[in-house]
């Protein structure tokens, strides 16, 4: 790799210095103010410890972080990858992972969706996925068809390589500006953002995987990588069955659209499969912690669509402990609560804590939920009986959890 102009790595070596001491001290983990240091000296680094790198750039409403490890641990296979492992996936973030890994060859960046066109402006990443659009933080990031319209002009003129969710429409249009795009069959679950057309504002008629308008051309692209339940079908229709250790049905579309990306850095899927495999855990996602005897399993829900694939991968055997807060990360509007069909817990033991536990506790109500309110996550652990249990929060709720639990990993 070319060095560092002098400025550039002065900024660099400060914003490690800055990172480690933030661990040293408990702060943080140093994913953020070391990049934040860096910039301050050397406004433009990002784009400076971006050349001659090969990157891949990671961007979705949900799934973000966890098809980002996927891709890592796959591409570990070609050498050294500098990555934003803890989700830090903004800017700051982006420099300090790339700082931390000076030599390496490769980069998987998660990127937050409002971000994407600045940062692949900055980085000129050769690789970008693109994996679903849905509500989410709308007192931030806005209404998403402007976010896919974002996209759409980013992508415009690019020579990068696209790897997109063709199921999701909005995605589909986000994507199909690109000079090149490999069209991805990864499913789509949640379809309450998607049932008018993007590109003229028809509707769209849908059977099963398909959709198509029913005003204008725009329809469903041929995929080249399908989603077929637990096994991915590749270009040449080769099926390689998913037994990854990652729970559910949007782990199984994470890993297939890893996959694709690996292919795009020249990796064949029976080199990258394996890799996927030994990813049991994504910063604290699915990890089962342990106290007085009750083992609880972490699962992370930000926004309806998450919701949804959380109660795909829940226990209906279990009790089950829901903490919602409302802090400027988790989006301070709790409006999408009355977006989720919590009628699914009916029959569980349900208790409720967080921040903003009483607007999830009116939320159950309505849906006719029977639930316990707990003032605290450690007052509604210390009521469940030794045991397994899930418990499920959104972004500010489940840090604060892990942290009761040393912030397993």
């Amino acid at each position: 790799m070319t060095q560092l102009p002098l400025r550039a790595q002065l900024a660099s070596a400060l914003g490690r210095s800055a990172a480690t001491l933030s661990r040293m001290t408990g702060r943080g983990d140093g994913s953020v103010i070391g990049g934040r240091v860096g910039l301050m000296l050397e406004p433009d680094l990002l784009r400076q410890l971006a050349r001659d790198r090969k990157l891949a750039l990671v961007s979705a409403t949900n799934g973000k972080t966890t098809t980002t490890r996927l891709i890592t641990s796959a591409l570990l296979e070609l050498g050294e990858v500098a990555t934003n492992a803890f989700g830090a996936n903004m800017p700051a973030g982006h420099v300090s992972a790339l700082s931390q890994h000076k030599a390496a060859p490769y980069g998987v960046l998660e990127v937050d969706e409002k971000y994407l066109p600045e940062v692949l402006e900055t980085t000129g990443a050769s690789v970008v996925c693109l994996m679903n659009l849905s509500r989410d933080q709308m007192d931030r990031a806005a209404e998403i068809w402007l976010l896919a319209q974002k996209w759409r002009r980013a992508l415009s003129g690019k020579p990068t390589h696209v790897i997109a969710n063709c199921d999701d429409p909005l995605v589909t249009w986000g994507a199909s500006t690109a000079a090149k795009v490999t069209w991805v069959s990864g499913g789509q679950r949640w379809k309450e953002d998607s049932w008018c057309c993007p590109e003229c504002g028809g509707p769209l008629d849908r059977k099963d995987a398909d959709w198509a308008c029913r005003e204008c051309t725009f329809h469903r692209p041929e995929p080249q990588w399908i989603l077929d339940d637990d096994a991915v079908i590749d270009p040449r229709g080769h099926r390689w069955l998913l037994d990854i250790q990652l729970p559910g049905l949007a782990n199984r579309s994470n890993a297939a659209m890893a996959l694709a990306v690996a292919e795009a850095f020249g990796l064949a899927v029976n080199s990258a499969l394996p890799r996927l495999r030994e990813v049991t855990s994504v910063a604290g996602r699915y990890t089962t912690v342990e106290r007085e005897g009750r083992q609880a399993r972490l699962l992370l829900a930000k926004n309806p669509a998450g919701w949804l694939e959380a109660f795909d991968v829940s226990d209906p055997q279990q009790s089950i402990i829901l903490s919602v807060n409302a802090q400027g990360p988790d989006g301070r509007d709790t409006s999408w609560l009355w977006d989720v069909d919590y009628r699914i817990l009916r029959g569980r033991p349900v208790f409720v804590t967080g921040e903003r536990r009483l607007d999830l506790a009116l939320r159950l109500d309505v849906a006719d939920v029977p639930f316990t309110l707990c003032g605290t996550f450690n007052e509604a652990l210390a009521m469940q009986p030794p045991g397994r249990l899930d418990v499920i929060a959104n972004y500010t709720a489940f840090q604060q959890i892990r942290s009761e639990f040393g912030r397993a990993v």
